[in-house]
């Protein structure tokens, strides 16, 4: 019976602590992580009668607008296998309901580590918005030549000034296929993450109020705390300091990038390490891939 209230009591303080963010699944991990054993079960039968059952996701809602004649790029992102961080950067945006008007979010996460490393928020839909969260993004990680920026078909995203930015720095541009805006999986898995444990789960008073607390979710929350499943359950700085240690053990490579011209023949080439990647082809070569 005691051991039954320490851990009812554990769940508990993590729940409130990460303010019903998170499901049982991640507080199954928590406590594994503090050293309790506790079936995800038993975690989800204590979290219902509790009532402490994690905040619920909304419908999905696009806002891209890719019917422009701004040039296209070839899908890379999902003919790569990544081996670190700066290998590949996934790029979206969002839009954020405040009482009287709606605000835009652009973001760009790390696919290797699901880090945000560069995020801007602004009351228009313009090209300036994704600019600013790329130019954050650069800023703080210094990205070597050869990395490659995933995004959708969006005007914001096929503009001129912003393909000059990703010229300027070597960085190799790369979009979703068309009508496809499940694509950018982990950038929009991010969205629906931010939307259901901070945006839903708050009010705000106006567009400063709402930056202050998304920058408190991403930078002192989401980075450093929050447990990600598809990293193991650690948090992305926990994962990139751990994939920083283990490479340093051993030789580190470049993402590697394969194009099928058919069933069979294939060709796989090294990005990242300051090696020069390879040109796309004009026209798109179909490949079967999932992501």
């Amino acid at each position: 019976m005691e051991e039954d209230m320490e851990v009812r009591a554990a769940i508990q303080q993590i729940a409130v602590e990460h303010r019903r963010r998170y499901g049982y699944r991640r507080i199954a991990a928590e406590l594994r992580r503090c050293g309790m054993l506790v079936n995800h079960k038993r975690v989800a039968r204590i979290m219902r009668e509790d009532n402490l059952v994690a905040v619920q996701p909304r419908a999905f809602a696009v806002t891209t607008d890719s019917q422009h004649q701004l040039e296209v790029y070839l899908n890379l992102a999902s003919r790569m296998k990544l081996t670190g961080v700066n290998q590949l950067w996934v790029a979206d945006i969002t839009y954020i309901r405040l009482h009287r008007e709606f605000v835009y979010l652009a973001v760009i996460l790390d696919a290797y580590s699901r880090k945000v490393v560069g995020w801007e928020l602004a009351g228009t839909l313009v090209a300036r918005l994704p600019i600013a969260a790329l130019e954050k993004a650069i800023a703080e990680r210094k990205p070597p030549p050869g990395l490659v920026h995933h995004s959708d078909r969006g005007v914001q995203y096929a503009s001129g000034d912003y393909v000059r930015i990703l010229a300027k720095h070597q960085v190799i541009p790369s979009m979703s296929r068309p009508a496809n805006p499940y694509d950018n999986a982990s950038c929009e898995s991010f969205l629906k993450t931010l939307k259901r444990e901070e945006i839903y789960a708050s009010s705000y008073e106006d567009l400063e109020h709402l930056r202050g607390n998304i920058g408190i979710f991403i930078e002192q929350y989401y980075n450093q705390q929050r447990l990600h499943s598809a990293l193991g359950y650690r948090s992305p700085e926990e994962f990139e300091r751990q994939a920083e240690c283990q490479s340093g053990m051993a030789d580190s490579k470049g993402a590697t990038l394969t194009f099928f011209a058919s069933s069979a023949q294939s060709s796989t080439e090294l990005l990242g390490k300051g090696t020069q990647a390879p040109s796309p082809s004009p026209d798109p070569i179909p490949a079967e891939e999932n992501q």
